[in-house]
């Protein structure tokens, strides 16, 4: 009996999973809406018994000097990404898409804020140099002896300091630079993948197809130029000219994609991409007071909720009164995130707020609407909570990932130059008067929630995989060190057109050659 009981214990102890050692992890994060969702996988880390250090510069608008979650090394810089500068590109945003700049073209889309993206890369390009130029700084950074880097890749020093300091590299990741993370890690055929800005669905027709070919074109252009302009030059500087950047980038041990297949078009992917889609989701906790009292108040109608995001407080005057106007029709409460003047024609149903649980109100029984702007954290939350949503994208990949909401039944999207009170009190009105959008999101919600370990749960395991192991190459494909014709296989398709073409030409002169034996043998004969 003593025998069973100590095999059993030592299948038990075999079967438990092994605990991962507190591990050292350096931070290369980034501002904004990024920030927030990395801050979530920092305090998750934290909680595990893992020290975090965070690399950060001087100008730093949203990571605090003071965190029990984390260390702060803040690299002293001249220039920064701060609010006014991104805010100033959400502006000239917003009045294109309203068409109100009168050179607003597809050519200045393209081309001037091309310019304007190379300065923000540029920035972060010295705050690169000016870490990496401190020999004082790097050399207290690999006596702290850290395990693993881990960054956000949308700028791209990350993956420089990580080659620079031998470190294993995990990501926390949805686009690189300009692109979407897919594209230059996974096998994308452009015939079904749509490119984020076209517009498409996964089910294109040939005109989609070739508007899909355009834009990722384009894309690709204005990665490779971006990445000459500052990256490639701090490569060449710092770790020698054989390191091309684009293939530092690709070195990455896991990579942490914010995005599931619930959200997502199926698409080919790789054995180091982990999907953790809503990993910042969580149940809702109970609401300020002020704001209980406000929700429990809208009786059997339930409340709207509105936010545009981290970085828009405020949309045109004009825009905001017409919503306003619009939200004042509807028997439902109104919790509207706005910073700007309070609008005109606001009724007494709408509370205007600084700042929102967001996450807590979606989660509130009462609620009944989202009205976003399509970020993915936001759209994210919908999902967890089966909310619907009424969209206003402002930019960048905000219409695409409200797209995906729309073509599975779960949001109507409006543009900023159609917005008005008319349509947009129909548009509001539909979705809650319509059954099948809510049952769609709660469809979504229901298969987002339907897996074996939660998503914050994977990536706390692949980063904690990658320091037991010291990163994870066995997972890395080969496929980016090959040239692009030898990973399209055009070297050996002529190869193998050349073999043909010999072996055809052999026959034909050998047809020949029997030919002209033949007819000189018959002119004897004669």
């Amino acid at each position: 009996m003593r025998l069973i009981y100590c095999c059993s214990a030592l299948l038990l102890l075999l079967l438990v999973p092994r605990v991962c050692q507190a591990g050292n992890i350096l931070v290369v994060p980034i501002e904004g809406s990024h920030w927030i969702n990395m801050d979530i996988l920092l305090q998750a880390l934290h909680s595990r018994g893992h020290n975090i250090t965070i690399l950060r510069s001087s100008k730093s608008w949203y990571i605090t000097d003071n965190s029990s979650d984390y260390n702060i090394v803040t690299v002293q810089v001249e220039k920064s990404l701060d609010q006014k500068f991104i805010t100033d590109i959400i502006s000239k945003g917003i009045e294109f898409e309203r068409g109100t700049i009168s050179s607003a073209t597809f050519l200045y889309m393209n081309v001037v804020m091309l310019g304007v993206m190379i300065e923000a890369h540029e920035v972060v390009g010295e705050f690169v140099s000016k870490t990496l130029d401190d020999q004082e700084l790097v050399r207290n950074i690999r006596d702290r002896k850290f395990d693993l880097l881990l960054t956000d890749p949308c700028w791209g020093g990350g993956a420089i300091l990580a080659k620079y300091l031998n470190l294993p590299l995990v990501y926390n990741v949805r686009w690189l630079v300009i692109a979407d993370a897919h594209l230059a890690i996974a096998p994308s055929p452009i015939s079904y993948i749509p490119i984020t800005g076209s517009g498409n669905t996964d089910k294109m027709n040939f005109l989609q197809r070739v508007k899909n070919i355009g834009v990722y074109l384009l894309t690709q252009t204005q990665y490779h130029l971006v990445v000459k302009q500052t990256y490639q030059r701090i490569c060449d500087k710092y770790l020698g000219p054989d390191n091309e950047f684009h293939q530092l980038v690709l070195n990455a041990d896991i990579w942490l994609m914010r995005t599931d297949f619930v959200f997502e078009y199926p698409r080919p992917t790789m054995p180091n991409v982990v999907y953790m889609g809503g990993f910042q989701c969580k149940p809702a906790k109970p609401l300020p007071e002020h704001l209980k009292k406000f929700v429990q108040s809208s009786g059997e109608h339930g409340v709207i909720i509105m936010s545009l995001g981290t970085f828009v407080s405020e949309l045109p005057a004009d825009m905001t009164n017409e919503i306003a106007a619009a939200f004042a029709k509807l028997p439902q409460k109104v919790i509207w995130r706005h910073k700007g003047d309070r609008p005109a024609t606001l009724g007494n149903n709408t509370l205007l707020v600084d700042w929102m649980p967001q996450i807590d109100l979606l989660g509130h029984p009462k609620i009944k609407l989202f009205v976003a702007h399509g970020g993915t954290n936001g759209v994210q939350e919908a999902i967890y909570h089966g909310i619907p949503v009424v969209g206003l994208p402002l930019f960048f990949d905000q219409y695409d990932n409200l797209l995906r909401l729309k073509e599975r039944g779960g949001a109507k999207i409006l543009t900023l130059a159609t917005v008005e009170k008319d349509n947009f009190l129909e548009t509001v009105q539909e979705v809650l008067n319509e059954p099948s959008y809510r049952a769609n999101m709660q469809r979504l919600s229901r298969l987002h929630r339907d897996q074996p370990i939660t998503p914050l749960d994977k990536a706390l395991f692949w980063i904690e995989f990658v320091m037991r192991h010291k990163g994870a190459a066995h997972l890395r494909t080969e496929s980016y060190r090959l040239p692009w014709y030898s990973y399209h296989s055009v070297d050996v398709v002529l190869f193998l057109a050349g073999a043909v073409l010999l072996v055809l030409l052999f026959i034909l002169m050998l047809m020949r050659c029997l030919y002209a034996a033949l007819c000189k043998s018959k002119v004897k004969q004669e």
